[in-house]
């Protein structure tokens, strides 16, 4: 096949809004493509700090990897979703995922049930793609939106005619694999390896995903060693990711020692930079 352009993103790891704000200014003058945020229970709140990141670059793509989307309010995510894409004047991405209850939730009674989580985070997508669009109503069997004025939903659509989703799904698990033809992206859940990310690429045209359908890949690349950090990437563009996601995820993630290794990464450009 032939071979993905490439994009290049970093995933902040942590620290105050300030200084992972500062983040993505860097990025944004080193080059990359797109600076990504998590979302955890509670803590620097991802959509408060996308939308100042939208205030202060003018280029790079602003998203989460990931939303824990069953145990968000759907329509809350939209709004906040379409605000940053207005502010930013058309650069949102929103990641979804299930969530993980072994790292991401403490003890606030949230559904723990995979296939209720599955079922809620498949309607939530729906349901924001309603709003996003305009509709005043949504019925389904976990959520409900209905409102009689709909004035708000006119001022609040995105500027993107479609916000990318990016979902997350495991190869070669069929069921799993579905939710990303309704979607705009690939989270690999699965191991990725040239190999695996052929599959699911073949996977996915045979089942009718558009040719740009997104591909994730993240790991670490040396910032001292540019062609080693191109040879990390080239394998898996040649085999059909476009993004590459650059990560520091070891714990503690706000540790002085983290902060100035994820500024020092950004700070050499991304991975796939002139020879």
């Amino acid at each position: 096949m032939a071979e993905q352009m490439m994009r290049y993103g970093v995933i902040l790891p942590g620290g105050t809004a300030a200084q992972q704000l500062e983040q993505a200014v860097l990025a944004e003058r080193s080059g990359w493509d797109g600076v990504f945020v998590w979302e955890a229970a509670y803590g620097v709140d991802a959509w408060s700090l996308l939308a100042a990141m939208a205030a202060r670059t003018e280029r790079v793509r602003l998203g989460t990897i990931l939303t824990p989307l069953p145990w968000r309010r759907p329509w809350k995510v939209a709004s906040q979703v379409a605000t940053v894409d207005q502010l930013s004047g058309g650069r949102a991405i929103l990641g979804v995922g299930v969530g993980a209850v072994t790292t991401d939730l403490p003890l606030t009674g949230e559904e723990t049930d995979l296939r209720i989580r599955a079922e809620m985070m498949d309607e939530g997508i729906d349901l924001m793609r309603a709003l996003w669009a305009g509709e005043p109503r949504f019925e389904g069997r976990h959520y409900r939106y209905a409102v009689e004025r709909n004035d708000l939903g006119e001022v609040g659509r995105p500027v993107q005619a479609r916000v990318p989703i990016w979902v997350v799904a495991k190869w070669p698990r069929p069921k799993s694999m579905r939710r990303v033809l309704k979607c705009d992206g690939l989270i690999p859940g699965h191991e990725q390896t040239p190999e695996t990310i052929r599959a699911t690429r073949a996977w996915l045209t045979a089942q009718g995903a558009p040719a740009d359908l997104d591909i994730l890949a993240e790991g670490e690349t040396p910032a001292d060693d540019a062609e080693a950090a191109r040879a990390v990437v080239r394998p898996l563009t040649e085999a059909g990711c476009t993004w590459w996601m650059e990560t520091r995820w070891e714990m503690p993630h706000n540790s002085d020692e983290r902060m100035t290794q994820i500024i020092e990464r950004i700070a050499a450009g991304p991975p796939g930079g002139p020879a």
